[in-house]
């Protein structure tokens, strides 16, 4: 009878599953801080010189390589039965379990998951990684409510540089790539397969090639037929083209890594982070000062560049009040950008100058430097109208500069008061600029001293930003 394994730092609980040669348990380690962890035991005398070698690129791999998503080995120990693999422990389960829990997930929860697996694949790419047994059952999740994935199981991993071959069969032949069944010689590439697979069986509930035996899954592999996307279910066009790029049963028509992870399904770009966090708000900051100053066109820009940022960092907010301060704040991002695209539209619809009467049309075309007063006064009004308060105000002044100094030398008469009525419109219109320039200049620094002091990021970041 195979004894229990023990550990004198930790105390052992339930069994969380079993593989092959290995048994992994949750356990609680002792002393004052009662750290939860999962330990993998590997029984020595079920190793083989194969299992081994598995073993100790799985541990030198684990050691190598951190990341957020990546599920973390925190020590390893061992004695004369077992070697035990510490590892961090992940109370959501794995995503075989998640999946079948909901049938099948919404396409926004399935970007959420894939960024995390590209990114971790990211990691493992720059290190010459590949994981060889990607599917839900070694993809775990931090827990069950609000879950980050974690890639796990890396006992059928190897070093592979981007020239090289492999010739092993490896892997679980439901996510396997075409190469390794029919031609036992493969690459890197097998991993962005699995992942079609992944994506294929969160989207709709079950793998691609589901078969009863294993003749009849490489009957399937084997086909030349078109995959097949499920009827009746909508997904996303970038979704869709995904697909059908990472189950391209020929290789070397397969999306590339680098393709992958530029793809604008998975936006790595505008992924939640502490680096995007702080890029949406200088964005927005900037959008703020190119507001107060008129320039509409550069504020919606920059509006919209920021927000890309900020969006995905709301739905990552995990504190409940954070989150709606945060979800206020974008709100009123949206909301003046939106504003701006309805003002610059009405302005670019409206084709007709400000119309003058006949008389004062005639007027003006009497003197050349009175005319341009008027197209000065015409223009201010059209910046007021923008919005450009400042820039008005100033034009109407340049504008009162010469129109006064004309009135002044006519002779009392019809062309004097009329004059005289335009001058009081002018000079309304002056003030008005004015004062709306002002409290604009006001709103501003409110707004950027608002945006100083209320946004800021997480002292620790996990995958979430938050306003405090």
């Amino acid at each position: 009878m195979t004894s229990l394994p023990q550990l004198t730092s930790f105390v052992f609980a339930e069994k969380l599953g079993r593989g092959s040669y290995a048994t992994v348990y949750k356990a609680y380690r002792k002393g004052s801080k009662r750290e939860v962890v999962a330990i993998k035991c590997v029984e020595k005398s079920s190793l083989n010189k194969t299992a081994v070698d598995n073993l100790i690129t799985e541990i030198s791999i684990l050691k190598k390589v951190k990341n957020e998503y990546i599920v973390e080995l925190k020590d390893f120990e061992w004695d004369d039965k077992y070697i035990y693999l510490i590892m961090e422990y992940c109370s959501g389960g794995d995503l075989s379990h998640f999946i079948r829990q909901r049938r099948r997930l919404p396409e926004v929860i399935v970007c959420r998951f894939l960024q995390q697996l590209a990114t971790a694949l990211k990691v493992l790419r720059s290190n010459n990684i590949t994981h060889m047994d990607l599917k839900p059952q070694n993809i775990l999740l931090s827990n069950s409510q609000d879950p980050v994935l974690k890639l796990a199981d890396f006992g059928f991993a190897q070093y592979l540089n981007p020239e090289d071959r492999a010739t092993s069969l490896r892997g679980s032949p439901l996510y396997m790539a075409p190469e390794i069944l029919l031609k036992h010689h493969y690459d890197a590439r097998v991993d962005l397969w699995s992942v079609g697979i992944i994506l294929y069986e969160c989207l709709f509930g079950q793998a691609p090639f589901s078969s009863d035996t294993f003749f009849q899954l490489a009957e399937k592999i084997k086909s030349t037929k078109p995959i097949q996307i499920p009827y009746g279910v909508n997904i996303s066009d970038n979704c869709r083209h995904l697909i059908l790029s990472l189950l391209e049963r020929d290789p070397n028509k397969r999306i590339t890594f680098e393709e992958f992870f530029n793809h604008p399904f998975i936006d790595l770009k505008h992924m939640p982070s502490l680096e995007s966090y702080q890029k949406g708000v200088k964005l927005i900051q900037e959008a703020i000062l190119k507001d107060s100053y008129g320039d509409y066109n550069d504020a919606i820009q920059l509006y919209c560049e920021g927000l890309q940022y900020l969006v995905p960092l709301v739905t990552s907010e995990k504190d409940r009040r954070r989150k709606l301060i945060f979800q206020q704040k974008v709100e009123e991002y949206m909301n003046r950008a939106e504003e701006l695209k309805d003002m610059v539209k009405t302005y670019s619809e409206k084709t007709t100058p400000i119309e003058m009467s006949g008389k004062l049309a005639q007027i003006a075309s009497e003197n050349p430097d009175l005319e341009k007063s008027f197209r000065k006064a015409e223009e201010a009004e059209n910046l007021n109208y923008l919005g450009m308060h400042e820039e008005s105000s100033k034009l109407y002044q340049e504008a009162l500069e010469v129109m006064v100094s004309y009135v002044r030398a006519l002779p009392k008469g019809e062309k004097k008061s009329i004059l005289l009525r335009e001058v009081d419109r002018w000079m309304g219109k002056a003030e008005e600029a004015k004062s709306s320039s002002k409290a604009q200049r006001l709103r501003s620094n409110e707004i950027l001293a608002a945006m100083r002091s209320n946004i800021s990021p997480a002292d620790t970041l996990g995958q979430n930003c938050c306003i405090q």
